[in-house]
């Protein structure tokens, strides 16, 4: 038996392709049933996250991130845990929660969501090795994959000194979290309706419910953190491949008519579609196979990429509207610091003549270096997302 791959073929098969994805009405009104079952899946995890942080206390809650109190550590752990769970959703959503309880200053959030954005490109760059048998293909699916990393990598490099130095991430944030909290948007403590929707979940496997029959006090409470972040992964999991089911097709096609035009329309398609699949990753690897093909170059495929990073950015607003408490307006803020970091990256690398194509030959160059050595893509791989922010944890830690 053979199934459909997530990326159809160009051309005429690509509209059999899209053609044979349609589904009955009944089938379809189910899956986004489904879609609204994880949404709320993940909407009741963060409460669950938020009541496990509440239970420990705050010493021993402060204490998990004692680690990450220096930026670089922060920025190295942002990378490694997005680069090893595929999902810099959940990191994200993580940090916000972390922020909302109070166990996290923001000052410290902000490197983590660097480094997020950087690990989130680590997939884009494994869906390229699909094409390393054929050299041509290889190199320009390569090149069209790694152009995210750099533009990521080349942002943090830019915009962290500068946040050390000046704090413009945290000082916007804060500024339009207190313009917009509780009047552009509805202050949770004033018409808490996720609360409500949420509470009898998150009571009923929070420390006060199933997860204080595990062993009460420090147990209990690390248990129901343990729980909320395996159901982040659990509806991101369905999340994900519902909407690949119910999106991609659409969002292909979507993507083939703009991606090639100006390049502020595939900005904002990047950034529609990716708000829609709730993955930047889907977006960017989707585009993988059309610049193998050589349908697509890697600087049309730029834009999108820079769209997709400002669309993920969804994921996080949403877990912002699940924090209540003093600290839910700081939770807003780091979420808008995700934001702003991709606004702000897009506008300074792109909107500077002398960077915009910074990311696009660096990618281009190291692609045509990987395909007559092919231990450069294990190197690049490796120790850019894994051994390099390892080592930088490890080393400040024991320091």
């Amino acid at each position: 038996m053979t199934t459909k791959p997530l990326i159809a073929p160009l051309g005429a098969d690509a509209d059999h392709a899209a053609a044979a994805t349609t589904a009955p009405p009944a089938q379809t009104a189910s899956r986004w049933l489904g879609v609204a079952a994880m949404l709320y899946l993940l909407i009741c995890a963060i409460g669950v996250i938020g009541n496990g942080f509440k239970g420990l206390g705050a010493d021993s809650a402060q204490g998990l991130f004692d680690f990450a109190t220096n930026p670089l550590v922060g920025l190295f752990v942002g990378v490694l845990a997005t680069a090893i769970i595929q999902s810099s959703t959940t990191t994200t959503t993580l940090v916000v929660t972390a922020v909302g309880s109070g166990v996290m200053p923001v000052s410290v959030a902000i490197p983590m969501i660097m480094g997020a954005n950087i690990g989130t490109s680590v997939t884009s760059t494994l869906a390229s090795l699909g094409f390393v048998g054929r050299k041509d293909e290889f190199q320009r699916g390569f090149a069209a994959a790694n152009v995210h990393d750099f533009f990521n990598l080349l942002a943090v490099f830019i915009l962290l000194p500068l946040e050390l130095l000046f704090h413009p991430l945290e000082k916007a944030s804060g500024a339009l979290a207190d313009l917009v909290y509780g009047t552009a948007m509805p202050n949770p403590e004033n018409a808490d309706l996720i609360g409500m929707a949420t509470g009898p979940i998150t009571d009923a496997l929070g420390i006060n419910g199933a997860m204080g029959l595990v062993g009460g006090g420090l147990v209990s409470a690390v248990a129901t953190i343990a729980l909320g972040i395996a159901m982040i992964f659990l509806a991101m999991r369905y999340l994900g491949k519902l909407l690949q089911v119910l999106m991609v097709g659409k969002a292909k096609s979507v993507l083939e008519r703009t991606v090639g035009g100006n390049p502020l329309v595939a900005m904002g398609a990047g950034a529609g579609v990716t708000a829609v699949v709730q993955s930047s990753s889907v977006t960017t690897s989707m585009m993988v196979p059309f610049a193998a093909s050589g349908t697509l170059t890697t600087k049309q495929i730029y834009p999108l990429t820079l769209g997709a990073n400002v669309g993920t950015t969804i994921t996080a607003l949403l877990a912002a509207f699940a924090v209540t408490g003093a600290n839910a307006e700081l939770a807003l803020q780091i979420a808008l610091v995700h934001v702003l970091f991709n606004v702000f990256g897009i506008i300074i690398i792109y909107g500077l003549p002398f960077l915009r194509m910074v990311p696009v030959i660096a990618a281009e160059k190291l692609a045509k270096v990987a395909v007559d050595h092919k231990s450069v893509i294990a190197g690049w791989v490796v120790s850019v997302f894994l051994v390099i922010p390892a080592a930088g944890i490890f080393i400040s830690t024991a320091l």
